[in-house]
Parts: structure tokens; C-alpha cells; sequence
């Protein structure tokens, strides 16, 4: 599913240039499940960015589902987002004047879906987390639970093989932590590839496997 070939990054930082990724080599198998783990400027979110082509990398090779992933355009790489990957965040990035069911069905109207369909199609999701009866409601109405159900919701509207969730917990209570957790592990196991960025163990210890980073390298592989 997932291959990195000897990816290195750097960007520079004034007339120094800083080396974030140092030759990474990993392979993400389709339907596993792992985490990210690693301190602060380990490279393990610029890792993400890549991974979820947010990012480009300086040198090596990406394959996704064994194609390459390189030297995209804006426009290409975000039609590649679109139809392939899902996206979780600590922010939950919800835009703040639409309400919930508008936020799911807005990747599909990227995709140029019909407004009735897109929403019948986002209602569905929301109903899958549990928040119909939010649908009407404004982020700012919503809890922080509630908002990642329906980042969630939004992230898997287009039906993408790879969630890419970077620290989904990190906003939330260690109740509603664990929660989040029950639906991602429950999304895995539909054959979807997750993959989680987090800082903590006992989220990272339900993941098939931990891939931990220092100082842009692969510290160690672990299984669960």
C-alpha cells in the first residue's frame, strides 16, 4: 500500500538549512494500522505531510498503492487527496460557518457531486457517528467529541483507502480518547489503511504497530 524508498527532507531556515528526514525506508501494508511516534522535532509530522502529499520530499521514492508520488501539481495532488486519502486532525479544522452536515459533504462537492446527493451521502456518515441529530449545528455548538465525529465523518465521505490522523486524540479527555480510538480501530476493520500520529503510549498500544522516529530516522519498528 504505503512505500518509502530513502525519502530525505530539509528546509531551510535562514542561511541554514535543517535536515528533518534522513533517508526513511518504510513499508504500510494494506489494512494495518500503526502509529507515528516520536518527540518534538523528530520529523514525524513532516513524515505525515508527506505521506498525506501535503508536503514534497527532496529526494527518493514514494509509492502509494504502487503509484509514484512526485513532482505533483497543486491541482493534481489535491484531486490525489480527494479521492484517496482522509484526514483527521488535533484541531478538528472544521470551518466554523458550516454546520456539520455541510463540513462532511464539502469534500464531496470538490468532486462536483449534486448538492442533494452530497448530502444524503454526508447524512449517512454523520448518522455512522451517531449525530444526526447535530447535523444543523454549528462547530461551536458542538463538543470536542463531537467535533472529531465529525472530522471523521468528513474524512471518510469520499470513501479513501488511508486515514492519516495526526494526534486525533490530543484535544480530547482520556474517555473520549478512547472512544475516538473504538471508531478508528472499528474503521480499520473495514479495510481502510489508518495511520496515527500521537505522543501518547497507550493510544499508540492500540495499533497494530509503532514506528518510532529521532531525529529523522526510523529509532524502531514494534508490533503489538
Amino acid at each position: 500500500m504505503i512505500e518509502l524508498q530513502k525519502i530525505n527532507k530539509s528546509y531551510q531556515v535562514g542561511a541554514n538549512s535543517l535536515h528533518v528526514l534522513k533517508g526513511i525506508d518504510m513499508i504500510i501494508e494494506k489494512g494495518e494500522m500503526v502509529s507515528i511516534m516520536g518527540s518534538s522535532g523528530s520529523g514525524k509530522s513532516t513524515l505525515l505531510n508527506i505521506l498525506g502529499i501535503l508536503d514534497d520530499y527532496d529526494n527518493g521514492k514514494y509509492l502509494l498503492d504502487g503509484k509514484l508520488i512526485a513532482n505533483m501539481s497543486e491541482k493534481k495532488a489535491a484531486l490525489f487527496r480527494n479521492r484517496h486519502l482522509g484526514f483527521v486532525f488535533q484541531s478538528f479544522n472544521l470551518i466554523s460557518f458550516k454546520n456539520a452536515l455541510e463540513n462532511v459533504a464539502l469534500p464531496l462537492y470538490y468532486q462536483g457531486i449534486r448538492r442533494s446527493k452530497r448530502n444524503k451521502i454526508a447524512y449517512e456518515y454523520l448518522d455512522k457517528m451517531g449525530l444526526t441529530e447535530w447535523a444543523e449545528h454549528l462547530p461551536s455548538e458542538l463538543s470536542g467529541g463531537q467535533k472529531q465525529r465529525v472530522a471523521i465523518a468528513r474524512a471518510l465521505v469520499t470513501n479513501p483507502s488511508v486515514l492519516l490522523a495526526d494526534e486525533p486524540t490530543g484535544a480530547l479527555d482520556t474517555q473520549t480518547s478512547y472512544e475516538m480510538l473504538d471508531i478508528l480501530q472499528d474503521i480499520n476493520k473495514s479495510g481502510i489503511t489508518v495511520i496515527i500520529v500521537t505522543h501518547e503510549t497507550d493510544i499508540a498500544e492500540r495499533t497494530h504497530r509503532i514506528i518510532k522516529l529521532k531525529d529523522g530516522i526510523i529509532e524502531n519498528f514494534s508490533k503489538n
